[in-house]
């Protein structure tokens, strides 16, 4: 084996992943192949037909996508009327995902569109408790992003933590969780340490990425994301963290290495 081909050293504390989107003009063979040999153990938002290309280079995919031509960020589980084809289409994606053997489910509260904070909550509750019972059964993860809608995602209703949480205690699962997006919530509430040490246990997933403009986590950007880490490790979390971040220079596989190693604490 050639030492191209010999997974990196990494320290063990953060379980490491990234999101193949920010790497969609490269095949995702080449991006699993470099991946496995920097030392990442996952790929994110991998959709099931991708899921063998992973496998192949025994890689897991720690957060299913959820997202085609009808359903995503913008129209989610916020709205009634959406609930019964949503079902449908999550029982699918919750049979795909158990199958595989993986463990989250990604999910989106949709755009306000006029709807208040308290009745976008409802209704999301309403909807995502059809499915919970199937989640539960086949031990899947449901798991909602926390988006900023500042900047990326205007209107975009779970755009705060503790909306998220109260979505969490009211859907009363434990199979129901939300995805912490560090340069989302950077955006929308700061205080990002702290956050994530009061509100750990609603907690399934992180993402990264540099505040501002979504780039390289380096020194160019303001969040120190080896001091975030720690405080994720301290919280006893053993889930993955996924680099989601859109590299600026021409080695964009050097600049995921150079994250994976600010992570790696």
């Amino acid at each position: 084996m050639s030492s191209t081909n010999v997974p990196a050293a990494l320290k063990g504390n953060i379980r490491h992943s990234v999101c193949a989107w920010c790497y969609n003009d490269m095949p995702l063979e080449d991006l699993c192949r470099s991946a496995k040999a920097i030392g990442l153990q996952s790929i994110d938002l991998l959709n099931p037909e991708d899921f063998a290309t992973a496998r192949k280079y025994d890689l897991t995919c720690a957060m299913v996508a959820a997202i085609n031509q009808n359903w995503g960020i913008t129209r989610g589980w916020n709205r009634v009327e959406h609930h019964d084809q949503l079902v449908a289409y999550y029982q699918y994606l919750v049979d795909e995902t158990a199958k595989a053997g993986y463990a989250n489910l990604i999910c989106f509260s949709g755009n306000r569109g006029g709807l208040d904070d308290e009745q976008g909550l409802q209704n999301c509750t309403q909807g995502l408790q059809r499915i919970m019972g199937y989640a539960e059964k086949k031990r899947v993860n449901i798991v909602m992003e926390l988006l900023n809608s500042k900047i990326d995602h205007p209107d975009y209703q779970c755009d705060h933590t503790n909306w998220g949480v109260n979505l969490c205690k009211a859907i009363g699962s434990e199979r129901f969780k939300l995805l912490y997006d560090i340069y989302h919530m950077q955006i929308m509430e700061g205080d990002v340490i702290r956050t994530i040490q009061e509100n750990h246990p609603y907690i399934a997933h992180y993402h990264t990425g540099g505040v501002p403009g979504r780039n390289e986590i380096d020194d160019t950007q303001e969040l120190y994301y080896p001091a975030i880490m720690k405080a994720i490790h301290a919280t006893g979390y053993t889930g993955f963290v996924a680099q989601e971040f859109v590299p600026t220079c021409t080695d964009r596989i050097a600049a995921l290495k150079q994250a994976v190693h600010i992570c790696d604490v």
